[in-house]
């Protein structure tokens, strides 16, 4: 039923779609649902190599039991009580971490960033990681380290020298520059294969078609990233004319 959860049948029909090598849209309207809908339901059970009908479904059993079972030690109590729906905040939640393995995150890193990104503070401690994703402190500390090698997250030190790991506004900023760097890295690469292979060479030519394609979008992006970033700081809360 479009809106429900999917049923037993519809992920096996995923499952079948997924072995076909069919598309998530076409998947998608065989069943009457949404892209995202598939989407989210194959990212978060392994992706398209690794999606499983069965195992999906016992999967998605597990987590709605979880999330309806109380727990003593949860750190935010507050979230149950906010006035949010809490059904609707773990959709979310599992729709974000989709789109973000989609874009090429692995799953453990998206799950930690999806989790820092809806809490208010976007700032938690390890140990808050671990209990809310139920995972050890180990994983979080992979997970973190990956992001970190990103600049998708920052970890700052309390008082009490306890690491917390951030999201702020400038996330999406550091992280654009990071990747703009990353590209300048790969210009200088392959302009020193122009002179290794010889510049009359067709080798050497594709390379350097390369290093000039790059060239031009590492300097795009930041010049967009520096110009965005001005004019969101210019209208955020406080600014002459915001509100």
């Amino acid at each position: 039923m479009p809106g429900g959860r999917l049923t037993q049948e519809e992920r096996r029909r995923i499952a079948l779609g997924l072995a076909e090598s069919l598309p998530y849209a076409e998947i998608a309207r065989g069943l009457g649902r949404p892209t995202s809908t598939v989407t989210r339901e194959v990212m978060r059970n392994g992706g398209p190599t690794a999606y499983r009908a069965d195992l999906a479904h016992r999967a998605t059993e597990r987590r709605a039991h979880r999330r309806g079972r109380p727990t003593a030690q949860d750190p935010e109590p507050a979230s149950r009580t906010d006035g949010r729906d809490g059904g609707a905040v773990a959709e979310y939640e599992e729709t974000f971490i989709a789109v973000l393995m989609a874009s090429g995150l692995p799953r453990m890193p998206a799950k930690v960033l999806t989790c820092l990104f809806v809490t208010d503070a976007g700032s938690l401690t390890a140990a808050r990681l671990a209990r809310r994703l139920e995972v050890s402190p180990a994983t979080i500390s992979k997970a973190i380290a990956f992001l970190e090698s990103q600049s998708l997250v920052r970890r700052e030190r309390d008082e009490r020298r306890r690491d917390h790991y951030v999201v702020d506004n400038d996330l999406f900023y550091q992280s654009t520059i990071a990747s703009a760097r990353a590209n300048d890295r790969l210009v200088e690469t392959a302009r020193r294969g122009v002179a290794v292979l010889g510049p009359d060479t067709p080798a050497a030519n594709r390379l350097e078609n390369a290093a000039r394609f790059l060239d031009f979008i590492s300097e795009s992006i930041t010049r967009a990233a520096e110009q965005a970033r001005e004019v969101l700081h210019a209208s955020g809360p406080g600014a002459p004319g915001a509100g």
